[in-house]
């Protein structure tokens, strides 16, 4: 079985190699035999297998921190040579969740209301379980990936569930169902917005809130319901609750993508204008919450984006925190750094759940 590209298997046994290929040139440099043109091949042989498992182990941490590549599939350009191919799931109401890596329960469903069909998994906390809470309906935070990425980038580099369970017991935040669904079903990338012939919004704001609801204690409330996004899913977590209100009441959007749709997604302008947060706040009454972070070293997503969609978001009904770093990437890093306030912050906003 191939190993994961993303996986911490993968990067240890590259690291294991490098280790070895430098062992080897040290125990065989004096030792090759042969005349001197045998040798110096047998030697340079040696430090071409060590510079190439070096440049192996950093490239595989790079596409690990940054998110490059979700699969080897993704590295090989596989998914594009017939086009991106969604198999239909099982409608919302036959969905099955089985458990997955670390008490993910997993599900691949198509949508009623979208056609869409794509992975969620879903965590439910501690709290869920005990008999105290058996009626208890609890909050749901909905986790957005980035692109590329996929829900398991949560798992494999976001360390989820378990960093938001250190939160959790250190009282930093409150109990929530932490869904994950894929925000490109079938590997198409519209910025979790509706385009012709592809409704990932609609898939997004009505197939998974409808799916939850099914098969877990939710709550019902949109006070209730929140977003944190990463990159291309922290644009989407700023601009679901202004299109969506009645669904989500707040969103944490950590490094988004350019809130005015530069990121080019959308290939209509006009239509990828329509669906990016700057046009949406100022177009929009909804009594939401959002949460914008970013760093001053971070290029993709630099501080003015944020500052200009507070100066729109002035006078609207938004409810607007900010939040700087003075250092940090794009990357997981920064992203893990920041769960804390992300966190602590949707405490306040999101209610429901146990006392």
């Amino acid at each position: 079985m191939i190993p994961s590209l993303t996986g911490t298997a993968f990067f240890a046994l590259l690291v294991v190699a490098c280790l070895l290929a430098v062992l080897a040139a040290l125990l065989l440099w004096t030792r090759i035999p042969g005349p001197g043109p045998v040798r110096w091949a047998g030697r340079l042989a040696l430090i071409v297998l060590c510079q190439a498992t070096a440049i192996c182990v950093v490239a595989v941490w790079i596409n690990s921190s940054y998110g490059l590549y979700a699969s080897w599939a993704d590295l090989m350009g596989r998914t594009s040579e017939s086009g991106p191919v969604a198999m239909p799931g099982p409608p919302a109401e036959r969905a099955r969740f089985t458990r997955g890596d670390g008490g993910m329960r997993e599900t691949y469903f198509r949508g009623a209301h979208s056609q869409l069909s794509g992975q969620v998994m879903v965590w439910t906390p501690p709290q869920y379980s005990e008999p105290g809470h058996r009626h208890t309906a609890f909050p749901v935070v909905v986790l957005l990936h980035g692109v590329p990425g996929s829900p398991q980038s949560w798992l494999e580099q976001g360390r989820m569930p378990g960093a938001y369970e250190r939160l959790l017991t250190e009282g930093t935040t409150r109990p929530f169902i932490l869904a994950v669904p894929i925000i490109n079903p079938g590997g198409v990338d519209t910025d979790c917005s509706d385009v012709p012939g592809r409704k990932v919004a609609t898939w997004l704001a009505a197939d998974v809130p409808e799916l939850l609801r099914k098969h877990f204690r939710t709550e019902s409330a949109p006070e209730s319901w929140g977003l944190v996004g990463i990159s291309t899913g922290g644009f989407c977590a700023a601009k679901l609750p202004l299109q969506y209100p009645h669904v989500f009441g707040a969103g944490a959007a950590l490094d988004p993508d350019p809130l005015d749709g530069g990121g080019g997604a959308i290939a209509d302008p006009e239509l990828r204008r329509r669906n990016s947060p700057m046009h949406l706040v100022r177009h929009s009454d909804a009594d939401v919450a959002l949460f914008l972070a970013t760093s001053r070293q971070d290029r993709d997503s630099p501080p003015r984006y944020i500052e200009e969609f507070q100066r729109e978001a002035a006078d609207s009904a938004v409810r607007l925190k900010t939040m700087l770093l003075p250092t940090g990437g794009h990357n997981y890093g920064t992203w893990i750094n920041l769960y804390p306030a992300a966190f602590s912050w949707l405490a306040e906003q999101l209610g429901g759940g146990p006392e």
